[in-house]
């Protein structure tokens, strides 16, 4: 039995209540649907800004009505803190996955950026720490590692942030760990790698990559690549991404405090990403097998190469990522083609 799996067991045993912040997103809903079906208590907090009722209907939909009435959802925002506060009233751990994510975003709107990843962390820790919740467990992300040239990427050798979101997130750390040292609240970081998955809006100016070709594929519109699709990234699916999130949560002392690298530990240039959607979308609608796409220039903010050493997730969370790249794109793509209309 894998150290994942025995979690689910323990909590099964003994459920908690979970507050997930940016519920109705697309990392906040699948932490909901994993955790409901482990018979947890969840609060949910969410403004949708960038989350959908609609997540939160096909998680009601997919849990039933039984294990959706141990649901309680608050329709707020974290830049309010007396909605932080009550947010957490009762709640034993917090997955902060609320956040104004999207590098070009930050870099339209630096001071929206900051007001919600920033001042909304501040008010969330604050919040936290005043409830006595046993864990907080934030999203981080991959951009803090900004300049830094080495692969892979190592928690502790990071570079000069290369956007206004990339200063957000690791700004976020920095407080986490004064919160430790100043109050003994202690939080961990989850510093994301490119994820994706089920429920990932693939429409918008800030859309990510994967759901964004999933659709131009599956509609028979052009696929545009930045640069010349030579860029890696180290994609990640969702499914592992809940795994970390809930082994962080119950973590022992020794392992907290600290930032994580989650991931897969896989390069994936954007060329050959192309042909790996286009290869599951050709499952579907195989027309789609003579499709090609656009170069055009690199967009900024962007690093080149990105790579997760996930040793240290591995070795103090029991981090174990089940699905690679391939895998998660087969199942991303299934439910693409399924709910695209």
């Amino acid at each position: 039995m894998s150290t994942f799996d025995s979690v689910l067991q323990d909590i099964n045993a003994s459920p908690r209540t979970w507050l997930v912040t940016g519920v109705a997103g697309f990392i906040g809903s699948n932490l909901l649907e994993t955790l409901l079906r482990q018979g947890q208590r969840v609060v949910g907090l969410d403004n949708f800004l960038t989350g959908y009722q609609r997540n939160l209907d096909m998680v009601r939909d997919l849990v039933g009505e039984e294990r959706w009435a141990s649901f309680r959802f608050i329709e707020g925002d974290i830049r309010d803190l007396a909605t932080c506060h009550e947010a957490c009233k009762g709640v034993d751990h917090v997955l902060h996955q609320a956040a104004l994510g999207s590098v070009p975003r930050s870099i339209d709107d630096p001071i929206l950026s900051n007001e919600c990843n920033i001042t909304g962390f501040v008010n969330m820790l604050v919040a936290a720490r005043d409830a006595g919740a046993k864990s907080f467990v934030y999203a981080a992300s991959s951009s803090t590692y900004g300049d830094e040239p080495t692969l892979p990427k190592v928690e502790d050798i990071i570079g000069k942030p290369l956007s206004p979101y990339a200063v957000t997130k690791y700004v976020n750390e920095l407080y986490a760990d004064v919160f430790a040292r100043c109050y003994g609240f202690t939080a961990i970081g989850l510093r994301y790698f490119n994820v994706f998955g089920q429920r990932q809006d693939p429409f918008g100016a800030y859309a990510a990559v994967i759901p964004q070709w999933f659709a131009s594929l599956l509609r028979g519109e052009t696929v545009f690549v930045n640069g010349d699709g030579e860029t890696s990234r180290d994609f990640c699916y969702i499914d592992n991404v809940v795994q970390a999130n809930i082994l962080a949560s119950l973590a022992p002392a020794e392992a907290r405090d600290k930032v994580y690298n989650v991931a897969f530990g896989q390069r994936t240039t954007l060329n050959e990403l192309f042909d790996l959607i286009r290869e599951e979308v050709v499952r579907h609608k195989p027309e789609a097998a003579g499709a090609t796409c656009v170069h055009r220039d690199f967009r900024a903010g962007d690093v080149r190469h990105s790579l997760a050493d996930i040793t240290r997730a591995q070795t103090l969370l029991g981090y174990a990522p089940v699905y690679d790249v391939r895998e998660g794109l087969r199942l991303a793509g299934d439910w693409y083609a399924a709910n695209l209309k």
